[in-house]
């Protein structure tokens, strides 16, 4: 008979089961209700003999603030600005760093793999920089509360890399820079968390992604295969740190499977992105 344990408190074992959720339950998560035991995320989740209501997503805080949202918004600005100080103006960067950091898959194949991640922290002109720098406060300031420092660090940096696969697997011999493949990745997170949390999925950050997609194939000059990459590892990065759907993203921990699937994540990304530019250098 396999031993279940609490989703809240890993090392405690237990009998008992949310009946909205059926994740384990000690009995100090137990929340009794008319219609059955329920964990702490679907205590008030509907009521018997009634319609479920709508579920509304909590997004609990850790301690401290965003200190990885801020240290990457600081990187990006300050990266722009020496890309400023090399090139011709505020909205023209260039130089060293600029030149040799984007993405550009003759580049890749020769070698020069720090493309793939470097690329995330350049941009433009300054409304690229100021568009991307704000959805990384508002977006990353969440998921930063709710995964913690280290996994939303992880899951930032694995969809910067699985942005850049699939900017190159659309376009690689195009010429790419921006963190918006970064973004669409912590829009991806917010999906996951959105559905360990409601159990739904037609919720704000579905509507998010959908808006922004819309943007992503209106407007001439947007990656759309970086924004696509992006999104798609951050959902299985985030989906990797629930345990593929065994945890909890706020209360469990990610242990070994979680962080391996992360790391799998960021090596296929790189994988396929060598796959796509070969033969190109």
């Amino acid at each position: 008979m396999r031993v279940a344990f609490c989703y809240r408190h890993p090392d405690r074992e237990t009998g008992l089961s949310c009946t909205v959720c059926e994740r384990p339950i000690c009995t100090d998560c137990l929340r009794m209700t008319p219609v059955g035991p329920r964990c702490p995320d679907h205590a008030f989740a509907g009521e018997a003999g009634t319609a479920a209501k709508r579920v509304r997503m909590r997004m609990p805080r850790t301690a401290g603030a965003p200190y990885v949202t801020w240290a990457i918004v600081a990187a990006n600005v300050i990266v722009y600005l020496v890309t400023v100080a090399q090139g011709a103006g505020i909205n023209a960067p260039g130089g060293d760093v600029f030149f040799r950091g984007l993405l550009f898959g003759p580049a890749v194949a020769d070698g020069e793999w720090w493309r793939l991640i470097t690329s995330a922290f350049l941009h433009g002109n300054l409304l690229h920089l100021g568009l991307n720098m704000l959805a990384v406060y508002w977006l990353g300031s969440a998921v930063e509360s709710y995964l913690g420092h280290a996994r939303y660090l992880a899951v930032y940096l694995v969809s910067g890399l699985a942005g850049s696969a699939g900017a190159l697997l659309v376009t690689p011999a195009e010429p790419t820079v921006g963190a918006s493949g970064a973004i669409f990745g912590i829009l991806g997170a917010l999906l996951v968390i959105e559905y360990s949390e409601t159990g739904q999925l037609a919720g704000q950050a579905l509507m998010l992604i959908a808006v922004n997609l819309l943007f992503t194939f209106s407007i001439p000059g947007i990656s759309i295969g970086g924004h696509l990459g992006g999104l798609a590892g951050g959902i299985a990065a985030t989906f990797a740190l629930a345990r593929f759907g065994r945890g909890h993203l706020a209360y469990g921990r990610a242990g070994l499977v979680g962080m391996a699937g992360v790391a799998m994540v960021g090596i296929i990304s790189v994988a396929l992105a060598y796959w796509k530019v070969r033969g190109y250098a």
